[in-house]
């Protein structure tokens, strides 16, 4: 089956939550609680079950953690993102600010997010993007 560029881009959206839910080693209540309520919020079109998907997503992220390769989970959803640069860097802070602080990590991978990954997109949407720290 052939997933529509909005699908991919859902995907992706989730996995791009599941990678600030877990780079900080603290699973929190209200980052679950996000993470349900963006899942859920997300138009649907795959053979594949949203639960499915995402518990398929957090064990991914988990070994790729383990391994040292957030930035690579990152990069690799450079294309999908670009869909809607917007909402990924809403997603991307709202998940990293939900249990009301930043990690470094967490804060290393917006860098990387809106300077690397998504800074064309951002620009050309006039999005004002965090600055490095």
């Amino acid at each position: 089956m052939h997933l529509s560029e909005e699908q991919k881009f859902n995907q992706a959206l989730i996995k791009l939550a599941v990678l600030f839910y877990q780079v900080d080693r603290k699973i929190l209540l209200s980052e679950q609680d996000y993470l349900e309520e963006l899942v859920e919020s997300l138009e649907w079109d795959s053979p594949i079950c949203r639960e499915a998907y995402v518990n398929e997503v957090i064990y991914q992220t988990r070994t790729a953690l383990d391994t040292g390769d957030a930035a690579d989970i990152l990069r690799s959803l450079q294309t999908d993102l670009a869909f809607n640069a917007n909402q990924a860097l809403e997603v991307a802070m709202a998940m990293s600010g939900v249990d009301g602080e930043r990690s470094e990590e967490e804060t290393e991978l917006l860098s990387l997010l809106t300077h690397k990954i998504l800074a064309r997109e951002l620009t050309a949407s006039r999005v004002e993007l965090p600055v490095a720290s």
